[in-house]
């Protein structure tokens, strides 16, 4: 975190070119294999060897979807754990991470080879491309649980500090498949089987490159104990990486459906089921190219747009979403200018198999990436939503065009028939984008509003040092858990820290300290997991708890809230006390502290308890309010100064304890 800083102070346009262009580069090489067995494909076998390949292309998905599920999951957790000085814990989180990823691969094994031909037949197969599909499908799925494990490694290995070595392996793995589909196509003329053979030979040296990495990781150890399997962490991984997983299972669903239904339009038209398919396609491989660098512009900037709204830097945030959309448009504008210009050039790389094939091929595209711009523009806008934490509207947002789209691919071939599917499209992407305009210029507003750096007290507040116990309070909302604290805390002659533990992580962190204070508030509740797992909320959780064990570490004291029993667990001089009380009791409080009616106060208590058992479940993997995690229990409507009385005993026993032991 203390090496962030320099996100808020360099120049925004050289931090985009240096955080975007590897991140651009890192998924053109992802979907090279993919891409390249359609160009071999299509000059060697013919369009029904690239309308085959369509038809396995969403069962890769589904596996590429589940690597990522785990891999960015696992590499975000390292991220966190790294943070949080808990490296101890990061092996479990890889070895996990690896151990689920594999059996991913095998339940995708087990289910295409007992479905069979089944399978392809209802995502989209034809007769005529059935047989194609099978040979392609069947070698492809043998790969398919170590193509998941070298997919889930590169993303641990970037966030481990080596994103050059993660894109070396990803590159050697592409290289080979590019030299072994036209050896094995054209040389050794093993057909469509040959670019099967060439894709999972490259993903198989992919493996062992990313496999060896492990023996010379630079923050963690993996040993058998790695692969046990520990559910705490699982379930921080899966929420971490519900964003990845939820991106690719949209593409499945898309795809599948376009499969179908070119099937069944195109049937009853001149061009058959297999042209519209073939040519979908190849559509879908340059719509992936673009979309790729798009995304790859927004989610290089994330770090950049986390740490600069964190730190309350709006105008650095403005100006990096006009840099972020302003460079999407430009490469979106030369795109669609060659797309509309030349789109026989495409096809033709592809490979071009009759003049039906190439007529319709340049037609639909020309049709469906006519305004590729604004979906690349949608998808950017959600991802740096994403990147401020704003999840409550940018996981809509994020599949909103694909809503639109799989609507209007239902209803526009009714009317128009097969090319109907393909006019959805540009349909879709002038209702998303305009929705997409209104929260944005929204958030524009806001941000113009609130245009100016917060600063934090530099200091830790000036209360006297003293030895002795910590004490964590966690509370139920209207408990008066936090006057509580203050009253034990005055007891004992030491300090009781609430919001300065905010004032500590801002200033460590450069983050705001609203944004910090928020981090919990009932406001989040909605979509806790995905709002918590964003990086700038990482970040603040990270520096929140540094701001703790600084205090801890500073002598004896009250900490109220803030999940302090968990970060401070590994130390032996803590009490953890959690206050509770009957929901009624906490009503009258909330009325008398904050002037409440009483059906306002029954709802902030929902809310506000809700919201606090979200957040310390998600940081901590532990049940909010669980007696077997604190030493002392207590229900607070035996009065205030009662309860405090009665923890005020209770340590002063258990101090006594210690010192005759």
């Amino acid at each position: 975190m203390e090496n962030s800083n320099y996100l808020g102070t360099e120049k925004v346009s050289r931090l985009l070119r240096q955080f975007a262009i590897p991140c651009i580069f890192s998924l053109i090489i992802s979907c090279l294999y993919n891409i390249v067995d359609q160009i071999f494909v299509g000059n060697g076998v013919g369009y029904l060897g690239n309308a085959a390949t369509g038809v396995i292309f969403p069962i890769t998905v589904v596996g590429w979807g589940m690597s990522l599920f785990f891999g960015d999951g696992a590499a975000a957790s390292l991220s966190v754990s790294l943070g949080r000085n808990e490296t101890e814990i990061i092996h479990k989180g890889v070895g996990n991470a690896i151990l689920c990823s594999f059996l991913s691969g095998v339940v995708i094994i087990a289910i295409s080879y007992i479905c069979g031909d089944g399978l392809l037949l209802m995502i989209g197969a034809t007769d005529a491309n059935l047989a194609m599909a099978h040979d392609y499908g069947f070698i492809i799925y043998a790969m398919m649980p170590l193509a998941l494990v070298q997919n889930t490694l590169a993303s641990i290995i970037r966030a481990d500090g080596s994103p050059k070595y993660a894109m070396g392996a990803m590159l050697v793995g592409a290289v080979i498949n590019i030299i072994g589909d036209p050896v094995a196509i054209f040389v050794l003329d093993l057909g469509i089987k040959g670019a099967a053979y060439a894709t999972i030979l490259g993903q198989f040296v992919s493996f062992l490159i990313c496999v060896a990495y492990l023996l010379k990781s630079k923050t963690f150890r993996i040993s058998v104990e790695s692969f046990r399997l520990d559910f705490t962490q699982l379930k921080k991984i899966m929420a971490l990486g519900t964003s990845s997983l939820l991106t690719q299972l949209s593409i499945v669903v898309i795809t599948v459906i376009n499969n179908i239904l070119l099937v069944r339009y195109g049937a009853m038209s001149v061009y058959g089921a297999d042209i519209p398919l073939a040519a979908f396609v190849v559509i879908m491989k340059l719509f992936q190219i673009v979309l790729n660098i798009a995304i790859g512009i927004a989610a290089g900037a994330q770090p950049i747009v986390g740490y600069n709204y964190g730190a309350g830097k709006y105008s650095r945030v403005r100006e990096l979403l006009k840099l972020i959309v302003t460079w999407t448009v430009i490469i979106c504008i030369i795109c669609t200018v060659l797309f509309e210009a030349i789109p026989q050039v495409f096809i033709r790389m592809f490979g071009a198999d009759g003049e039906l094939y190439t007529q319709f091929a340049v037609q639909c595209l020309r049709i469906y990436l006519s305004l590729i711009m604004f979906t690349c523009v949608q998808k950017v806008c959600a991802i740096f939503l994403q990147s401020i934490g704003h999840a409550k509207a940018a996981a809509p947002l994020s599949v909103l065009r694909d809503v639109f789209l799989i609507v209007l691919s239902l209803i526009m071939p009714i009317f128009f028939g097969v090319t109907g599917i393909f006019w959805a499209a540009p349909a879709a992407d002038v209702l998303a984008i305009a929705i997409t305009a209104v929260v944005m210029v929204r958030l524009w507003r806001q941000l113009s509003q609130e245009d100016q750096g917060m600063e934090s007290e530099n200091a830790l507040p000036d209360y006297p040092s003293k030895e002795g116990v910590v004490i964590t309070i966690s509370r139920e909302h209207g408990s008066a858990g936090k006057r509580i604290g203050q009253i034990v805390a005055e007891k004992m002659g030491i300090p009781c820290y609430y919001k300065e533990m905010v004032a500590i992580a801002a200033q460590e962190s450069g983050l705001a300290e609203e944004f910090i204070s928020n981090l919990n508030s009932d406001e989040n509740a909605v979509m806790k997991e995905l709002y918590l797992s964003t990086n700038v909320v990482q970040d603040a959780i990270t520096a929140q708890d540094k701001a703790i064990r600084r205090i801890a570490d500073a002598g004896s004291c009250v900490i109220v809230g803030r999940s302090a029993d968990y970060v401070l667990r590994n130390y032996e001089n803590v009490v953890r006390i959690f206050i509770t009380a009957p929901k009624a009791y906490r009503i009258k409080k909330v009325i008398e502290m904050y002037g409440d009616s009483k059906e306002q106060a029954k709802k902030s208590i929902v809310r506000s308890d809700a919201a606090r058992k979200s957040y310390y479940e998600n940081i901590t993997g532990k049940k909010w309010g669980d007696s077997h995690s604190y030493e002392l229990c207590v229900d607070s409507s035996i009065g205030v100064d009662e309860t405090a009385d009665l923890i005020f005993s209770y340590i002063d026993a258990v101090t006594h304890k210690e010192i005759l032991a």
